[in-house]
């Protein structure tokens, strides 16, 4: 996943398998670079061949991901966690009409409940991809539950 290409694929196969052709037209590159890319995920496990047409005496493939989620080990060289740095340059915050908005909590809970927390949030986020397609802006859902470093106040005693 080391180019940030292969994740848009991913991410264009999630609504409908696509072919080699299909891709480079949405992406803008040439065929045989998004071939080699495509190749690439095939080889890794993350796509696959779904189904064939014949066109013009030539098999065209169309490739779908192998899940509908896909998760991936941090890499963040950068000290950033998991996708924040591709958040943060794909944001686009420029229309204050649009639909959107974050925000940043900390709360002192149990693990347990915390790990429940991340659990609705995975719920959620999956939720949200498998909305129907349509409108003409796409949005993006990041979230995370994660320990911190900061110092907490000690605990009242009783």
């Amino acid at each position: 996943m080391g180019n940030p290409l292969r994740a848009l694929i991913l991410d264009l196969v999630l609504e409908r398998a696509m072919t080699v052709t299909e891709l480079a037209e949405r992406v803008r590159k040439p065929r045989g670079s998004v071939a080699h890319h495509v190749d690439v995920l095939v080889h890794a496990g993350l796509l696959k061949v779904t189904a064939t047409r014949r066109v013009r005496a030539i098999d065209e493939r169309f490739y779908g991901r192998t899940a509908h989620t896909i998760i991936f080990p941090d890499s963040a060289s950068d000290g950033d966690l998991p996708f924040v740095a591709d958040a943060r340059a794909e944001a686009d915050l420029s229309d204050p009409h649009c639909a959107g908005g974050f925000t940043f909590r900390h709360a002192r809970i149990p693990a347990g409940l915390a790990d429940e927390f991340a659990q609705r949030l995975m719920a959620l986020a999956t939720e949200f991809t498998r909305l129907p397609r349509s409108g003409s802006t796409e949005f993006a859902f990041l979230a995370g539950v994660f320990p911190t470093k900061r110092p907490v106040a000690p605990q009242k005693s009783p």
